[in-house]
């Protein structure tokens, strides 16, 4: 088989004038077709396949250039690479059902092309398995074929053969050729161009009244000269299909299976020495096999993949601080350039910075407001939202300067609020200092952190797959949701609820002055009560509710919060405005939405009060907790609650991180695993002692960081569109500028900051939540048990797994994130301290146990990357 082989894409108008034609054709994919003839060659790529596709020929360009006897031709050429038959499954597929009822068709003895495909029609007609009682073969072979008639002067009627595979039949005053509409050949790439196998020609044609895919072979008795690429024709490959069908199932993939069988002269040749049909068909069950035992020699890309997975030794654990020095010698010396890419040189990105600048500001603010409300009510104050606000800023930015991968974002985290609130209760429980015993926790958490990167832990992360990784992710996409469903019950509860409390004040309240108005005067009165109660709760009269209209423009804070969000999220993606204008709205989504939805809240329904976050100034932000108060059992608990801790923080950094370097977001300044592990030691360690809230990485803001300074293009296979990342600014800048403007905003407490309502917070939670499950590819997989096939994507594990088993694997990761979710939402606060090691335990189920139930070698093309 020819190593060198490739398919190419062309597109262009064929005119009158031949040399305006040529020149279209090279302005459109000339530069395309020398890039990928130079790329085959080089790397030794297999062969790949050429089509034409959509020849349309308008048919009243004869009448409106009748004098001129010119007609316009669209052709449209793309690459289709070999079919893997040792990962694409449905390659076997398309084969069994072909030999299960076989059409083939040998020494076939007509000539012309309309004949060889009109036999074959026949074939189909007279098999009573291939029966289509609503096919009209008239119109089939008038599919295949795209027809155009141009008059001509002269007389008599000749044939003349054309260079497209057709006949072109000219009568006495009337031309009428053929072109066939849509083919695959192999091609190779020579160093003077582009060769064409010539000998073998698969038709493809979607037909909309099949019910379902047909192919036939016929060889030909003699080798037919059909034009200037088919001049030795011997096999004629015909694959019909319906319109409606999954996207490993189109006739273009049923005829890339066969076409890769064919592109093999070796196989070919045996063909031509079968004498029956039973010798043709083992002829190809045999090349079957050695297209699959071929394709399982390892190549470079699954020797790069196997060196990634080989099983971690003990020596690489006992080799203390070597993944550190690593770590730091592989990004030391790019440091200078976290600061200038994108400032200085030829590819400026400002405008793009500034609009992440503004969109970190908000992710990193707001959360911080959120948690910090969080944790003022369940510690009473001692960690409020001010303490929050100067932990995020001094954390993050002495991270944006010292950290190995300054695209990860640091926060505080809902778990994390968790974990304080159960340290709160434990300390009310046994009467211990919340602000030592806090320390202390932090303390050995970070000691514990320490130890995990002096000895290399983070090589652990090489166990944890793309689907653990996903596991966790969404899991945390729950937790945003659920929180911002908590908080609106809450308010429900306070608000909504309220109409006992002022139906008993309204008891109270002289009613005879008013006169009957029935449901009307009640509601009045309910409205007017409630606003009065409202006001007396302010004078602390009256310890009342205020209304339901407070509820329920909760609601519609939250809603309207996460529609604009998302709105304007998606806006890049439509048609409206310039491209440079809809991808500033999409980078600024976040604070756009909650400015608008803030101001609504607080200005416009000023009248209606909002439930907003509590603000206690602390007199002195900077207190060392007093560790030497608690006992040594004291101290020797606090070791077992920062175990724990450390493994929380282990997880959710490490992933995080790996999240952020993933190879789709094209990161090119390399990892850092083990020292950022070892710096957000270091940072806790302060923040514990002084009293501070702790942070680690944070999803899916890390994500969304990287989303924000990336390069995305669109793309369409299949029909469908997916966007990929061609590049990304890696810088610290971004980081560096929010996390200052967070410090700066201790300036606005309390106002205006506590003119953001709780609502738009929970909103908030909700936009992170939905933008954080874009390429998920759990929930992708989720959402194919609610569509049909024919909507399935074309991705990497559709191709390579059985539908069952990708159903199969989808389940038992739901049932995973089950489980995970019940221990991490537990209203038993110790149960969530343990769900760390649940997440660990996801380990020995992914590699001992899922391969018991799905073969390893699906899971591995589910796990990967693309």
């Amino acid at each position: 088989m020819s190593r060198n082989g490739y398919f190419f894409e062309e597109s262009g108008y064929l005119k009158c004038d031949m040399d305006d034609g040529c020149e279209t054709k090279e302005e459109t994919g000339g530069e395309e077709l020398f890039d990928a003839v130079n790329n085959t060659v080089v790397s030794g790529d297999s062969i790949r396949f050429f089509v034409n596709v959509n020849l349309e020929v308008p048919l009243n360009a004869a009448d409106e250039n009748e004098s001129a006897g010119c007609v316009l031709l669209h052709t449209s050429r793309k690459y289709l690479k070999l079919k893997n038959f040792e990962e694409e499954v449905r390659a076997h597929r398309d084969l069994d059902g072909f030999l299960a009822r076989a059409s083939i068709i040998l020494d076939e003895t007509a000539t012309s092309l309309d004949d060889v495909l009109r036999e074959m029609l026949k074939h189909f007609a007279e098999d009573p398995e291939n029966m289509e009682p609503s096919c009209n073969f008239e119109k089939i072979m008038s599919t295949l074929f795209t027809d155009s008639g141009t008059p001509r002067e002269g007389n008599g009627t000749h044939d003349v053969s054309d260079s497209t595979g057709a006949n072109i039949q000219t009568c006495t005053s009337h031309l009428k050729f053929h072109l066939l509409s849509d083919t695959i050949q192999g091609v190779t790439a020579t160093v003077t161009g582009v060769q064409y196998q010539q000998s073998w020609l698969c038709i493809i044609c979607t037909i909309k009244s099949l019910q379902r895919r047909h192919v036939c072979i016929s060889r030909l008795e003699r080798p037919q000269n059909w034009g200037e690429n088919s001049c030795e024709v011997r096999f004629v490959i015909l694959v019909l299909a319906p319109p409606k069908m999954k996207s490993t199932k189109t006739a273009t993939e049923v005829g890339r299976t066969f076409a890769t069988m064919f592109s093999d002269i070796t196989f070919r040749q045996k063909l031509l020495e079968t004498k029956t049909e039973e010798e043709f068909k083992e002829a190809l069950v045999h090349q079957r096999h050695l297209l699959t035992v071929v394709n399982q020699r390892p190549s470079i890309s699954d020797g790069h993949k196997s060196h990634g997975s080989k099983p971690l030794k003990l020596h690489e654990f006992l080799n203390v601080g070597k993944g550190i020095s690593d770590d730091i010698a592989r990004r030391f010396p790019v440091y200078a350039l976290d600061f200038t890419d994108g400032i200085i040189g030829n590819n400026k990105a400002i405008g793009k910075y500034i609009t992440t600048m503004i969109f970190l500001y908000f992710a990193c603010l707001l959360p911080s407001i959120a948690f910090g409300s969080l944790n003022d009510e369940n510690t009473g104050g001692v960690i409020d939202v001010q303490k929050t606000i100067v932990g995020q800023c001094i954390g993050g930015l002495l991270y944006a300067l010292f950290s190995g991968q300054p695209l990860v974002v640091l926060l505080t985290t809902a778990p994390l609020a968790l974990y304080i609130n159960v340290i709160r209760g434990i300390c009310d429980d046994y009467n211990l200092d919340f602000s030592a015993f806090y320390a202390w926790i932090g303390l050995w958490n970070s000691f514990f952190l320490v130890m995990y990167s002096l000895f290399n832990f983070s090589l652990l992360m090489k166990l944890f797959k793309r689907s653990t990784e996903e596991i966790i992710a969404l899991f945390i996409s729950i937790t945003f949701v659920l929180d911002a469903f908590k908080g609106i019950i809450k308010v429900f509860k306070k608000y909504y609820y309220s109409g006992r409390t002022g139906e008993s004040y309204l008891e109270k309240a002289p009613t005879d002055a008013i006169p009957s108005l029935g449901i009307n005067t009640t509601f009045l009165m309910n409205s007017s009560v409630s606003r009065s109660m409202s006001l007396e709760n302010q004078t602390g009269t009256h310890d009342v509710h205020y209304g339901r209209e407070t509820a329920v423009l909760s609601l519609m804070l939250m809603l309207g919060t996460l529609w604009l969000g998302h709105t304007l999220y998606q806006f890049k993606k439509s048609p409206y405005l310039h491209a440079r204008v809809r991808e500033i709205l999409s980078d600024c989504a976040l604070p756009i939405s909650v400015l608008t939805f803030s101001a609504v809240g607080s200005y416009i329904f000023k009248e209606i009060e909002m439930s907003k976050f509590n603000y206690n100034p602390s007199e002195s932000l900077f207190v060392l907790a007093p560790v030497q108060s608690l006992s040594i059992g004291s101290v020797m608990s606090a070791m077992g609650l920062g175990f724990l801790l450390s493994m929380l923080f282990f997880i959710e950094q490490n992933i995080v991180a790996s999240l952020t370097n993933a190879p789709e977001n094209r990161l090119v300044k390399g990892t850092a695993y083990h020292w950022d592990l070892l710096l957000v030691a270091l940072i806790n360690t302060g923040l514990s002692v002084f009293g501070l809230p702790w942070i680690h990485a944070a999803f899916p803001h890390s994500p969304m960081h990287v989303r924000a300074l990336a390069y995305v293009e669109e793309r369409v296979e299949s029909g469908h569109i997916y966007e990929t990342i061609v590049s990304v600014k890696e810088t610290r800048l971004t980081s560096l500028v929010a996390n200052f403007l967070v410090g700066l905003s201790l300036l606005l407490l309390p106002f205006p900051l506590q003119w953001i309502p709780k609502p738009v917070l929970y909103g908030l939670f909700l936009y992170i939540a939905l933008t954080s499950i874009d390429g998920n590819q759990l929930f992708e997989r989720v959402a194919l048990l609610l569509k049909e096939q024919t909507a399935y994507p074309p991705t990497h594990y559709i191709r390579r797994v059985p539908q069952r088993k990708i159903h199969y694997f989808t389940g038992l990761q739901v049932l995973q994130l089950l489980i995970l979710c019940g221990f991490g939402m537990s209203p038993l606060p110790y149960m969530k301290m343990i769900f760390p090691l649940i997440m660990i335990g996801m380990i020995p189920i992914r590699y001992n146990l899922l391969p018991r139930i799905i073969e390893a070698k699906y899971l591995d093309a589910m796990d990967a990357e693309h």
